[in-house]
């Protein structure tokens, strides 16, 4: 009898994009990219911010590089990652939210997290699936979405609006892109404490609210996530594509 053997999590050799790393999520899942041997470039808006820390991943002995880019602007973003891939791997994480009541939303609300959530997010995975197509590598991308792509939530139509579209955009990608061996998944995570949530539960009655619906009774942090970007990019996924792994400590059970 020979066992099975445990498909490897480690990323040497193959190089890992990840949008929005100056801090947070972002940031977590490049270092959690170059702890397993990725080369990881690192995509921000802010200079400063980016380049400080893919000089943390190096002195922590990782790979890391950094680029200054504003994913909005879609020219820049055919021309920067176009020269600097192919990658092996997208986290496609950039993302905001302006919390307002639906009846208060404005179009200039509308239209800054649309444009980020889904616009941006839509065309850098395009731009990177197409670096992946034509250098004949197989690959992984990861959309970063969110509990609120598989539930609805107070004072957050906009943003449900991208995080179901996310949910959609993953599903159809993998059809159409599984004939090339990219792989195409998402991660949809509950609120987890970051520089973004942060001033949200400065709010006690909804810091309460939230600790209600997370069933393990906490708020998540970054390195709940991690684990899960590795799985995703890895071989030990590599028969998963078009689904969600929600990171939401059971939040959407019910």
């Amino acid at each position: 009898m020979t066992l099975p053997r445990l498909p490897s999590m480690r990323l040497d050799g193959r190089r890992a994009l990840v949008i929005g790393a100056g801090r947070g999520i972002g940031l977590a899942a490049a270092a959690a990219l170059a702890e397993v041997g990725a080369h990881v470039t690192l995509i921000a808006r802010t200079a400063d911010e980016i380049t400080a820390a893919a000089q943390q991943i190096r002195d922590a002995g990782g790979q890391a590089s950094a680029l200054v880019l504003d994913v909005t602007d879609l020219p820049a973003v055919r021309a920067v990652i176009g020269a600097a891939g192919p990658f092996e791997i997208l986290v496609n994480n950039a993302g905001t939210n302006r919390p307002r009541s639906f009846l208060a939303v404005t179009e200039d609300d509308y239209d800054a997290i649309t444009d980020l959530n889904l616009r941006a997010a839509y065309f850098v995975a395009q731009t990177v699936a197409r670096g992946m197509a034509a250098a004949g590598k197989a690959g992984s991308i990861i959309h970063i979405s969110s509990q609120m792509g598989h539930v609805g939530g107070s004072d957050r139509t906009v943003y449900c609006v991208t995080k179901h579209g996310i949910e959609g955009l993953t599903k159809a990608m993998a059809i159409d892109l599984a004939p090339l061996g990219i792989r195409v998944n998402s991660i949809g995570p509950t609120f987890i404490d970051t520089p973004l949530t942060r001033p949200f539960f400065e709010n006690q009655t909804f810091r309460d609210d939230v600790l209600c619906r997370i069933k393990l009774g906490r708020l998540g942090t970054v390195e709940d996530l991690m684990g899960a970007v590795v799985f995703l990019a890895s071989d030990a996924a590599a028969l998963v594509t078009g689904t969600a792994l929600v990171v939401d400590g059971g939040w959407t059970a019910e």
